[in-house]
């Protein structure tokens, strides 16, 4: 069996294997989000794990609740004082950057790695797919792609420029073998998505009837024949 590529806690058929939720390393501001150092210090043990377990809860309820929840409230989840979460995290953006970032920047790779497969076209729908059913279920995810949320858009830019990056490659491959249509962008495709999601999230239609009806839509059109004589 192929391996799973993972999007969020989900994952798709043809790339090597990811340990759902993993966060890899990214850093802003001297703060390294997924390693055991602050400013290229290591950190003691006790540290270690108040750390992890900091990203551990903040990485649960961004994805439940998004991004308005404040640090206290985070730090009284994970067991932890105030202080604790500033000394790692000295704000919640950077908190926010430390989780969602190489979660863009995972989905990017994902993209490529589908773009690289046998089948484009089937890659690009199953891609579509996992994006509106996993971001429909995390928050923040859906605030990161929708450019909504209360935090500043210029720290996760970088990551959702290679999501984008990502998703153009996918595309482009998708409707070189004729099975999207030629017509759509990278944007027009993330404004979908960003639809799809919005629909979800109100939970008044089927989010599969949804998705369903908007990939007919972005299968190339089939010409119409008209009846002779």
């Amino acid at each position: 069996m192929a391996g799973l590529v993972h999007i969020g806690d989900s994952a798709l058929p043809g790339g090597p294997s990811r340990r759902p939720g993993a966060i890899r390393r990214h850093t802003v501001g001297g703060v390294t989000s997924a390693d055991s150092t602050v400013a290229g210090r290591p950190l003691r043990a006790d540290a270690r794990r108040n750390r992890a377990r900091v990203l551990e809860v903040a990485q649960q309820v961004f994805a439940e609740e998004g991004l308005a929840v404040p640090i206290d409230e985070i730090a009284r989840r994970a067991g932890v004082g105030v202080g604790t979460v500033y000394r790692h995290f000295p704000t919640k953006e950077a908190l926010f950057v430390a989780i969602i970032v190489e979660r863009l920047r995972g989905v990017g790779e994902v993209a490529r790695e589908l773009a690289q497969g046998p089948d484009a076209g089937k890659g690009f729908f199953a891609f579509f797919e996992h994006m509106v059913r996993d971001a429909s279920l995390n928050k923040a995810l859906f605030d990161a792609l929708a450019a909504s949320g209360g935090f500043n858009q210029e720290l996760t830019a970088e990551a959702r420029q290679v999501m984008m990056t990502g998703l153009g490659d996918l595309l482009d491959k998708a409707q070189a073998a004729g099975e999207v249509r030629a017509d759509l962008t990278a944007a027009d495709v993330k404004t979908l998505m960003v639809g799809c999601l919005t629909m979800a999230r109100q939970g008044t239609t089927d989010p599969g009837l949804i998705v369903g009806v908007v990939c007919d839509g972005m299968r190339p059109v089939s010409p119409v024949r008209t009846p002779e004589g």
